[in-house]
């Protein structure tokens, strides 16, 4: 299956640089693929296509502040970018217990000169020791403060935007995938989060869930629509090009999911009576086909999934989606066309150019029926 199959042309201007002024009045694209009927709307009328006794999945992870910036010992700047944190201490009790020391799995920029032992000094007393490179490129890294590292973080650490989203031309490269961190404004920190945003983990924002505000949700919940959160804690992968010709031979990173057992046992529920289960944004569309895999009798509740879901994949659980747009060629399109058929999903794309919708991360959504 080549990749060209997967390439469409779009203006840089429908690249959304900010997000709408207030979160559900994005536009929505309705797509029906029984009728290829395609409708044009406002994402608070969501409402206007769901019913009683339709599930909802949201995604609930939370995107940490990733993005750090130290000093080496040569007093070089280098920028620090945690992925994920790790369990094991190397040779100590388990980090995950202690809040003033944590090893975290990294990127770094500008690490050339960098060794293992090597020690970099960030804002409010925060600390970091090289443990050693991995095999990726990604590097093993201790993190240690006077107090409560997640705080410090939380504090110094500046939000990882998408590489598309670019407000001002940095002097300095940012690491690839990401934008550096004088483009990011206080905004972000509030919009490039889900309203319901609970576990931290996330790189990157499940962006079809940036369109939910706490009212919205509510009205859904009146209309007797089962609203579910499962976790996918998204990394730096999903910004990942696909650099194969034949996509077949594209290996996705793994992410972390977990879905609760009460919750298993409601979408297990609505999938035997027939009610509609309806996934916002690919993240929740992996994990709930991830959790099947092995059969609904024998789930997978939590784990690393690295499905790659393109064209010929068999949905096992999903009725209806809710997604933003997405990059030509990136696995994210693919996988809509997956869900709703190439053909008909290059027509709902070209229709949404010629109507100006806005792309990407910080863009309008489609709900595909």
């Amino acid at each position: 299956m080549d990749i060209k199959e997967f390439d469409y042309n779009l203006p840089k201007e429908l690249i959304a640089q900010f997000p709408q002024e207030k979160r559900d009045e994005s536009r929505l694209m309705i797509a029906h693929r029984d009728t290829g009927k395609i409708g044009h709307k406002r994402f608070f009328e969501i409402t206007d296509y769901l019913k009683c006794g339709d599930v909802l999945v949201l995604n609930n992870t939370r995107v940490i502040p990733a993005r750090l910036y130290g000093k080496k010992s040569t007093s070089g700047e280098v920028e620090v970018f945690l992925l994920e944190q790790q369990s094991s201490s190397i040779g100590q009790a388990s980090c995950l217990s202690k809040k003033n020391i944590q090893i975290w799995k990294c990127l770094i920029g500008n690490s050339k000169g960098i060794r293992q032992e090597n020690i970099i000094e960030f804002e409010d007393s925060l600390k970091a020791r090289i443990i050693a490179k991995n095999e990726d490129g990604s590097w093993l890294v201790e993190f240690f403060a006077k107090g409560d590292i997640k705080e410090v973080i939380n504090k110094i650490g500046i939000m990882p935007l998408p590489p598309y989203i670019k407000r001002v031309r940095s002097q300095k490269p940012a690491l690839e995938g990401f934008n550096r961190g004088s483009e990011v404004r206080e905004m972000d920190i509030e919009r490039y989060q889900t309203v319901f945003a609970k576990k931290d983990g996330a790189v990157a924002a499940p962006t079809a869930g940036l369109h939910f505000t706490d009212e919205l949700l509510t009205k859904i919940k009146s209309i007797g629509v089962e609203v579910l959160y499962i976790t996918l804690h998204t990394g730096w992968g999903t910004f990942k090009p696909v650099k194969v010709q034949d996509i077949t031979k594209h290996r996705m990173m793994a992410e972390y999911y977990e879905i609760s057992p009460n919750v298993f046992e409601a979408i297990k529920n609505a999938h035997k009576e027939n009610r509609r289960i309806i996934a916002v944004g690919t993240t929740a569309t992996r994990t709930l086909e991830s959790c099947v895999r092995t059969g609904w009798e024998s789930p997978n509740l939590k784990g690393y999934t690295d499905l790659f879901i393109y064209p010929g994949f068999k949905f096992k659980v999903m009725d209806a989606m809710v997604t933003n747009f997405h990059l030509p060629k990136s696995t994210l399109f693919m996988l809509v066309c997956a869900f709703a058929g190439r053909d008909f999903i290059m027509k709902s794309y070209k229709l949404a150019i010629e109507d100006n919708y806005r792309f990407f991360s910080y863009g309008d959504a489609m709900m595909i029926l």
